[in-house]
C-alpha cells in the first residue's frame, strides 16, 4: 500500500470519526440547549440595551417618578455602583502606574 492511500485511508477515519463524535455532541448536548437559548437572549437584550441607554434611563426615571420607593433604591443603588467604579478606575490607574512593564530599568 503506498504512503498516499495510507494516509487517504487514515483521513477518512479521521472524519468518520468526528462525524461520529459531532453527533453524540448533538444528541447528549440536546438537554442543554434551553440553557444556552436563554443565554443568547440575555446576551441579546443587554447588547439591546448598551444600543439603547436612553430607553433604559427613561424607563428607569419614570418608575422612579411613579414609585417613591423604588426612587429610594435607585439612589441608594448608584451611590453605591458610582463608589464601586470610581474604586476600578482608580485601581486599574493604581495598577497600570506599579506594573513591572511599566517601570525602565
Amino acid at each position: 500500500m503506498s504512503r498516499a492511500v495510507a494516509h487517504a485511508l487514515e483521513k477518512q477515519r479521521l472524519q468518520f470519526a468526528s462525524a461520529e463524535q459531532r453527533e453524540h455532541l448533538t444528541r447528549y448536548g440536546a438537554g442543554i440547549a434551553p440553557l444556552f437559548e436563554a443565554a443568547d437572549r440575555v446576551q441579546d437584550g443587554a447588547r439591546w440595551v448598551q444600543r439603547h441607554p436612553e430607553v433604559t434611563v427613561g424607563v428607569l426615571a419614570l418608575i422612579a417618578a411613579v414609585r417613591p420607593r423604588v426612587r429610594q433604591f435607585l439612589w441608594r443603588w448608584s451611590k453605591r455602583g458610582f463608589v464601586v467604579w470610581k474604586l476600578w478606575r482608580n485601581s486599574a490607574r493604581w495598577l497600570e502606574q506599579n506594573s513591572p512593564s511599566s517601570r525602565t530599568p
